[in-house]
């Protein structure tokens, strides 16, 4: 009889080992408790607003650099990732996804993501970190640059308007008629307008304005600049824009007309100048401030928002030739407002260049 409960006794014990070893091998370690061999993991949603050669290269140097940081921190990162296409409905439903996800933090990149993603985690206090946000504060991201204030933090792809109203002037001095072509629905666009208008204004010089918010539209209005006569156009950071560059650079670039734009991404795509940040860089710095938050615990409201330096001027030199002008001559007169200038072809990505 004795023997019967010792053996018993004995059963139970092995069963409950059984069971806690089970439940200890089932575990997901986030908290970094569980010991050095523990590796802590973590569930990260990105979402693109379009599929365009700036944004994809900001996306793509983030899971890069999340890759890179997985080696050097022993974490793991559960990337889920989708683009929106510029559609609000199917962007709605890719951020409620990640929430059903339970996600541990959210990427929005570009502006209007960013806006929804802060919208639907108002309640939840997801931490979100943005990407490629011209005016954060004026987008109502954040209280501040410095203090962002709740749970919105990121990197700021923010454009200095006047720095390239100053290489239209230093490329032609004598022009007279500027046009800008935009979509008036992008926020990325709004300031930038602004502060172009308020400098043409100011110097006497006649604005022409065009926008389209569909490829056909902003065909149009490149038509319609040509049509005009203006002596140069410009784009900010602009999505819409961006997206059709490849249709509408052949018009001008024809018709004499060259188009200044926000990006290096619109020089790729054929425009004459793109300006602005480097949106690789963009997405490295994008990656360590996901780190920063999930690893090392920082709080995104008093994480302030990145900014960085802006004077980098990429010129298409095919579509150099094509206006007429001589580089050696253009670069000369960009050289005093410009902390770099580079060159690049016409083409559709950035991959496309190192094939």
């Amino acid at each position: 009889m004795k023997n019967s409960i010792i053996k018993k006794a004995l059963a139970l014990i092995c069963a409950l080992a059984m069971v806690f070893t089970l439940c200890a091998c089932g575990s997901k370690d986030n908290s970094g408790s569980g010991g050095d061999s523990a590796e802590k993991s973590f569930k990260i949603g990105i979402c693109n607003y379009v599929d365009d050669a700036s944004l994809n290269q900001i996306v793509e140097n983030i899971q890069s650099r999340l890759k890179e940081i997985e080696t050097e921190k022993g974490v793991h990162f559960e990337v889920l990732y989708d683009n929106c296409n510029a559609d609000a409905s199917v962007m709605e439903q890719i951020i409620s996804n990640f929430i059903a996800e339970n996600v541990d933090l959210m990427i929005g990149v570009a502006t209007p993501v960013a806006m929804r993603m802060q919208a639907l985690t108002e309640d939840n206090e997801i931490p979100v970190v943005f990407s490629a946000v011209s005016d954060p504060v004026g987008a109502q991201l954040v209280d501040s640059l410095e203090k962002p204030g709740a749970n919105v933090t990121g990197t700021s792809d923010y454009l200095d308007a006047n720095a390239i109203m100053n290489l239209i002037f230093a490329n032609d001095p004598t022009a007279k008629k500027i046009g800008l072509l935009y979509d008036v629905g992008q926020d990325s666009s709004t300031a930038s307008i602004a502060a172009a208008k308020q400098y043409l204004t100011d110097k006497g010089v006649e604005i022409v304005e065009h926008t389209g918010s569909t490829a056909d539209e902003v065909m149009l209005a490149a038509q319609a600049m040509v049509a005009d006569g203006v002596d140069a156009v410009f784009t900010p950071t602009d999505n819409t824009i961006m997206k059709s560059e490849l249709a509408i650079y052949e018009t001008l670039a024809k018709a004499g007309i060259p188009h200044f734009t926000g990006a290096d991404s619109f020089a790729l795509n054929g425009a004459f100048l793109g300006y602005g940040v480097d949106y690789a860089n963009l997405g490295v710095e994008t990656a360590n401030m996901v780190a920063d938050i999930l690893v090392n615990g920082a709080d995104p409201a008093t994480l302030a928002v990145k900014t960085f330096d802006n004077g980098t001027a990429t010129v298409n030199t095919e579509i150099c030739a094509e206006l007429g002008y001589d580089f050696d001559t253009v670069a000369a007169a960009f050289k005093p407002h410009c902390t770099k200038i580079n060159t690049i072809t016409t083409a559709e990505s950035f991959g496309d260049l190192q094939n």
